[in-house]
């Protein structure tokens, strides 16, 4: 799924849209990639001198991914998007930097409408950045 797929599916835009391409779709997983460039908005403040990408944003990220899974099952209804309901048991292991690549694995543990529970975990070259051991996600009708 290339950037075009992804908006179709995600409201998010720049500065905020940060899942670049789905690599695969699975029964029950998903994913993808974000390329971390240095003219990303957030690096102007953190931190200018050392840029690393907030940790924060790894986990947006991630829920942007489950809802790109979400969002694309047969079934889903039209006019619709995904919001945080809740994360648990997070976990760093390194700085994410301009000029990596970060791989973003989502295994979907539940999908009951409106909930999806996901677990997450972000890769810089099959490193292990970040860990998410629980993701909630709502399913809630647009406006």
């Amino acid at each position: 799924m290339d950037i075009n797929e992804i908006k179709k599916l995600l409201p998010h835009r720049y500065p905020f849209l940060l899942v670049d391409r789905v690599l695969e779709i699975t029964a029950d997983s998903i994913t993808a990639l974000k390329n971390v460039t240095v003219n990303e908005e957030f690096f102007n403040g953190h931190f200018p001198e050392q840029p690393i990408m907030p940790g924060v944003l790894q986990i947006e990220a991630l829920a942007q991914v489950a809802g790109i899974y979400a969002l694309s099952q047969t079934g889903t209804q039209k006019n619709v998007t995904t919001l945080f309901a809740g994360v648990d048991g997070v976990k760093w292991k390194r700085p994410v930097v301009p000029g990596d690549q970060l791989k973003m694995v989502v295994k979907v543990i539940k999908m009951r409408a409106p909930l999806i529970v996901c677990q997450g975990t972000t890769y810089v070259n099959d490193e292990v950045a970040c860990e998410v051991a629980e993701m909630k996600m709502m399913i809630i009708n647009n406006k």
